[in-house]
């Protein structure tokens, strides 16, 4: 596989501007794009970014390209990384179309649930004239926080991440254009086994909104999952997690349980969700988002909850679990999360049967 691939990362965030910092320490060529410039002037002043990575390479990384044009973040790039909270897929894929080109890679960071399935579908709303490979990720692969802005800081890198591409016969073609320098991406099935495992579409939203009084209280001074865990929103949990389960077996996916989960990632174990996560170390010192106004309601909601429970509906299961907790964030958000969220009829496959949907993410063949 040549090694001189270039990438384009799309996003500055917290894990846009460590993406593109490591990639670039690698020795590979980076172009970094933000829509909004005034975020990135500083990197485009002086042409990189600082990374602090202990345990790991750190120092300043050099990129090629700094800028708030998507053509020209596009021009030239073998594999698009795409850094942003899922929300933003549907309007990245929108701009970037007219841009994209045969056999381009476009990498989602993750897809949440049904990102690819929703970029895919955008790209043919839009009429995108190339034919490039979209994939997901199922999970974010660093640990990582902006430290300022020209600055990044990797916590952790995760050793083992499934990753998926629409269609799976593709997947090879992706692990292989990216093994350089992400050795640690697996192959994931396929795009619905990727957003199927989506854990935090079980922690986040349920954790948070049974903590709601307690979040904008304290302005979420307790810990998240060791205080905000307690016997009955672990049984909620449960409940949430079971049904995602569920749908995924209507699917002919084995998904994996919270349990298990929990297990893998962490090794921490126990009877049931709730002494599970008082066993993870690592939650112990975790605070609790400040507001009610944060990403594990207007993303984990629309982005992932909400198409686990239309797929739930459209397949025969029961998801009133789910819908309870999308119910209670749009209560609270004064937003219709079902009309704004990855729905079936928005992510154009409503009108599938379980075979025809399996056969499209395996193949991309559609009736």
């Amino acid at each position: 596989m040549n090694d001189n691939l270039r990438y384009t990362v799309i996003g500055a965030g917290n894990g846009g501007k460590a993406m593109a910092a490591h990639m670039a320490l690698m020795g590979n060529e980076v172009t970094l794009y933000n829509r909004t410039f005034a975020n990135i002037e500083v990197i485009a002043e002086r042409g990189g970014i600082d990374l602090d990575n202990p345990g790991g390479i750190s120092g300043f990384g050099k990129l090629v390209k700094v800028t708030d044009n998507i053509g020209e973040a596009l021009e030239g790039a073998h594999v698009v990384m795409v850094v942003v909270p899922s929300s933003g897929h549907r309007d990245i894929a929108a701009a970037a179309a007219p841009y994209l080109r045969d056999g381009q890679i476009v990498l989602l960071h993750p897809g949440r649930t049904c990102g690819a399935i929703e970029f895919a579908q955008v790209l043919r709303e839009k009429n995108c004239p190339g034919k490039p490979i979209v994939a997901e990720a199922e999970t974010f692969i660093y640990a990582s926080r902006s430290e300022g802005p020209s600055h990044a800081r990797i916590f952790r890198i995760k050793e083992s991440v499934p990753l998926a591409a629409l269609p799976a016969t593709k997947n090879r073609a992706v692990l292989d254009a990216i093994h350089h320098v992400y050795p640690q991406y697996i192959d994931g099935g396929n795009v619905l086994k990727t957003g199927l495992n989506n854990m935090g579409a079980v922690f986040h939203p349920t954790i948070t909104l049974l903590n709601a009084g307690w979040i904008e209280t304290t302005h979420g001074d307790f810990e998240f999952y060791i205080d905000g865990v307690s016997p009955s929103v672990a049984k909620l949990l449960e409940t949430v997690d079971r049904e995602r389960c569920t749908v995924a077996s209507s699917l002919g996916i084995r998904a994996r349980t919270g349990l298990e989960w929990l297990a893998m990632a962490y090794d921490a174990r126990g009877e049931n969700l709730h002494d599970a996560i008082h066993n993870q170390s690592g939650y112990y010192g975790i605070k609790a988002p400040a507001t009610l106004n944060h990403r594990y309601l207007f993303e984990e909601i629309p982005m992932s909850l909400v198409p686990i429970a239309s797929l739930g509906l459209r397949y025969g299961v029961s998801v009133r679990g789910i819908d309870a907790i999308i119910r209670l964030a749009c209560i609270v958000h004064n937003t219709d999360y079902w009309r704004k969220g990855r729905t079936l009829d928005r992510l154009g496959i409503a009108d599938l049967s379980v075979e025809e949907l399996t056969k499209y993410v395996e193949t991309g063949e559609r009736e």
